[in-house]
């Protein structure tokens, strides 16, 4: 879309609007299918039903911006609008209405509270406008299709019937996920890994946590059962109504299953330990079964990784996977405990995170380390992953 004629009619939006445009034009948000005008919106926000289906709030764009608000308040209907992504023309809108919105009562529907202090308030106020827009649109959904083809293709090649969704930042992916994907896998036909894609610059960028979940993927799974596929995770699944919005989108992308962990965000609001699939009960229009694992750590004295509910030892001997706690010493530069996270991945992590980190050291003993006679060039990944075996090595500890 980036030849359509460019004019005064421009709405400037974000890649993460964009994104969402897309899925709601590809069927991800179904039952939602097009931006609502005030009547829908508000019936959606008073209600949570859409075409007789749920949906936790109405779907709208309000964009925020002086410029947006001109172009907004004097348009009219049957104008096209032309959205505008860091300067080219990605979409068109034919306006059917412009209604005045509320800020506070919206951001309150995505997050259950306009606390400035709750991660997304302010982020959500500063990118909410005052103004929204309805009426037909258009977008380049070429990601978002690419994906849903993608899961498709690989239904149809191992012709699976129960298709697992898991939805999964991997920051870091530590030994509690590789349990919980394990677990799923064996459950399921085909397992769809949903990695998380921000749109906040990370150290932890998608291109890294993707390098690293491939590599425990290719290396430690059956790969003609497991898909990566990245998830465009934006603004509305940020809300406490992210697990539902979750569930939707996993099922439209053909999934029958969404497994998640205890700690998902939302869960905290269903969750009953007597009927862990109450929670979602009165939203039986989703057609999709959600099992929610139990949490994992590490027993020293069962000496291996335990479900909190099977193991019969006390929390003072379990060690926890805590992704904050892993990331400081990554952030520090130290080896996580390779019961914490695989070694293969601490080396990918920190060779990108210090990269020439060791280059003089391996310069200068480049010959250090036992081989098996073969020349063979170290490379900083490498070079941890020989220091880590120094540090296993028991026989004169």
């Amino acid at each position: 879309m980036g030849s359509l004629k460019r004019n005064n009619n421009e709405i400037h939006i974000d890649h993460e609007a964009l994104s969402t445009l897309a899925m709601v034009k590809e069927g991800i948000l179904s039952p939602v299918d097009k931006l609502m005008n005030r009547k829908e919106a508000e019936e959606v926000d008073r209600t949570s039903l859409y075409k007789g289906r749920f949906f936790p709030f109405s779907f709208i764009l309000a964009p925020s911006g002086k410029r947006n608000e001109k172009v907004l308040l004097d348009a009219r209907k049957g104008d096209r609008l032309y959205l505008v992504v860091d300067g080219q023309n990605l979409g068109v809108i034919t306006v059917d209405e412009v209604f005045e919105i509320d800020r506070e009562a919206r951001v309150r529907k995505i997050f259950g509270t306009t606390d400035p202090d709750h991660p997304g308030v302010e982020e959500t106020f500063k990118r909410l406008g005052h103004y929204a827009v309805s009426g037909e649109f258009k977008v380049d959904c070429t990601t978002v299709r690419n994906v849903k083809n993608a899961i498709h293709t690989m239904i149809e090649r191992t012709k699976a019937k129960n298709v697992s969704a898991i939805m999964i930042s991997g920051k870091p992916l530590h030994r509690g996920h590789e349990r919980f994907i394990r677990m799923t896998l064996e459950r399921s036909d085909l397992l769809v890994l949903f990695l998380l894609k921000p749109y906040k610059k990370d150290t932890y960028s998608y291109e890294l946590r993707h390098k690293v979940l491939k590599y425990f993927v290719d290396n430690f799974l059956p790969t003609n059962r497991v898909l990566i596929v990245p998830f465009e995770n934006t603004y509305i699944f940020a809300g406490y109504n992210n697990l539902i919005l979750d569930a939707i989108a996993a099922q439209n992308f053909g999934c029958n299953t969404l497994a998640v962990g205890q700690n998902h965000a939302g869960i905290g609001l269903y969750y009953e330990k007597s009927g862990t699939k109450t929670f979602l009960d009165h939203f039986e229009d989703l057609e999709i079964d959600i099992e929610i694992s139990n949490e994992f750590v590490y027993c020293n004295v069962c000496r291996t990784l335990v479900s909190t509910r099977t193991c019969p030892h006390g929390s003072h001997h379990h060690i926890s996977y805590n992704s904050e706690f892993i990331l400081e010493l990554l952030n520090a530069g130290v080896i996580p405990p390779a019961v914490l996270v695989r070694k293969e991945i601490s080396a990918i992590l920190l060779s990108q995170l210090y990269p020439r980190r060791f280059r003089k050291i391996i310069q200068k003993y480049n010959n250090f380390f036992p081989s098996e006679g073969l020349l063979e060039e170290m490379t900083e990944e490498k070079f941890y992953l020989e220091i880590m075996k120094l540090h296993q090595t028991a026989s004169l500890t």
